[in-house]
């Protein structure tokens, strides 16, 4: 009835598989069905067993070219690669995307999707990517600035110039994705941007957007605050509700004075910046977009961690203000697996992981991210730097996954459930078919270092 895959995993699936016929009539597009979401490739679902390369990887073709065999070896079926607009307009106005037409070249010959990350305007929060001719001119193109009147290694999302500089760069290369690629379908899903987030004050000062942060909060939110709907989060709703539901005024009237306030006013505002980016893109060539984030963890304020990013507690303010985003994602770096599955795995919004640590144990995550939060898919980051390759742990769960996947990608979200233990959580039981299940820790052989799974059916 089941079988045990690694420590701490256990998948269930129930049922023979339809036949399933790839057609490739259409761009890859997301499809829903209840609460669930799949990325449908050539018609038909597929699930990223992924690898997202390291930050400079991506930059080198002849090093590509070289680790290409080792990521095959993986068996992985799609590979996270960056795109820099410092390399692809290195004068404004010109654009070259050789680089980005060999990554595609390389990907066909061995067999693999691409989904391509946009590192624009913002990577890791930083405008570290943006092309010298942006970085140098600060009056054109204007930085965020502390409380104190200090400009940040961060373009300010309050200056058209900014936007309008990204946003061409951005529309050029999903030309060149249509041209090159709408017939093959390597290119499946376009990140756009990378971790945005404020730091080391939870909002930017800059004339501009304090300008801004004074004028009236939008109709939109308050629209969705009154609505008091089952989509509006406890978050936005609780800072409302203790400032005394206010209709108009302006961020702090509305909010009150607080560093949630601000990280509020950021996020609207970020939303609406990498909303705009991401319609102009499809309004060429309408891939899946997302956008990433990281994550809010030990106890820390806005500022003291990317603040106002696609962040859990944000998410119902993304999507009011940037409607052209398809999927909230997150990059895990921190413990508490099954606990930020649970957070973007939404009704509106399906689980999609595309960074978390290159470590030991994803072998068994990934199992339980497919099976329990009906995942589009799951990638280590800097997976190039995996010691031997064909042999590592995680190559071996994507070589089960692939022999599942079509029996998998049928049954998500009807019949399939992932079980996750840890120290606080040593036993589960739900129901599948006509089958109860029962699962839980016999530590009976601890001395022995072993842990086995009782399952009851």
């Amino acid at each position: 009835m089941f079988k045990r895959f690694f420590t701490g995993f256990v998948i269930l699936l129930l049922m023979a598989p339809s036949v399933m016929v790839a057609q490739k009539d259409k761009i890859p597009y997301l499809a829903f069905s209840g609460e669930t979401t799949q990325l449908m490739v050539d018609d038909a679902p597929w699930l990223m067993l992924g690898g997202e390369l390291g930050n400079s990887s991506a930059s080198d073709p002849e090093f590509m070219a070289k680790i290409w065999p080792d990521l095959n070896a993986m068996k992985l079926n799609t590979v996270l690669a960056p795109v820099y607009w410092e390399l692809v307009e290195p004068v404004e106005g010109e654009f070259d995307f050789s680089s980005v037409d060999q990554l595609i070249n390389q990907a066909r010959k061995y067999d693999t999707k691409l989904v391509l990350l946009w590192f624009g305007s913002w990577k890791n929060s930083m405008s570290c990517y943006a092309p010298l001719w942006v970085k140098k001119d600060w009056k054109r193109f204007p930085r965020s600035k502390t409380k104190e009147g200090k400009p940040l290694e961060i373009l300010t999302p309050f200056s058209r110039n900014n936007l309008e500089a990204d946003k061409e760069a951005f529309v050029k290369l999903m030309e060149f994705l249509k041209e090159k690629d709408s017939d093959q379908n390597t290119v499946i899903m376009v990140q756009v941007e990378n971790e945005i987030g404020m730091i080391p004050q939870a909002r930017d000062y800059h004339s501009e957007a304090n300008k801004v942060f004074n004028q009236e909060v939008p109709q939109q939110i308050i629209g969705l605050l009154k609505e008091d709907s089952k989509e509006t989060q406890d978050h936005l709703s609780e800072m409302w509700n203790s400032n005394g539901e206010k209709v108009a005024g302006d961020w702090e009237d509305v909010f009150g004075e607080s560093l949630y306030a601000d990280e509020l006013f950021m996020a609207w505002h970020f939303a609406k910046y990498a909303g705009e980016l991401a319609q102009a893109g499809k309004n060429v060539y309408p891939l899946p977009m997302y956008v990433n984030a990281a994550l809010n963890s030990r106890g820390r304020k806005p500022g003291e961690y990317p603040s106002a990013g696609p962040l859990a507690h944000l998410i119902d303010v993304w999507k009011l203000g940037a409607p052209a985003i398809d999927v909230y994602a997150l990059d895990i770096y921190d413990a508490g697996f099954n606990h930020w599955c649970n957070l973007y795995h939404l009704p509106n919004n399906p689980l999609f992981i595309p960074e978390i640590r290159n470590e030991p144990g994803n072998h068994a995550r990934v199992f339980y991210a497919f099976g329990e939060h009906d995942a589009l898919g799951f990638s280590p980051f800097s997976i190039e730097d995996t010691t031997d390759p064909a042999n590592a742990p995680l190559t071996k769960s994507y070589d089960i996954l692939h022999q599942l996947m079509p029996l998998l990608a049928e049954k998500q979200g009807e019949q399939t459930a992932g079980v996750w233990f840890n120290n606080e959580r040593r036993d589960t039981s739900f129901v599948m078919g006509n089958y109860r299940f029962h699962f839980k820790h016999d530590y009976t052989l601890v001395e022995a270092g072993c842990k086995r799974w009782v399952g009851v059916a």
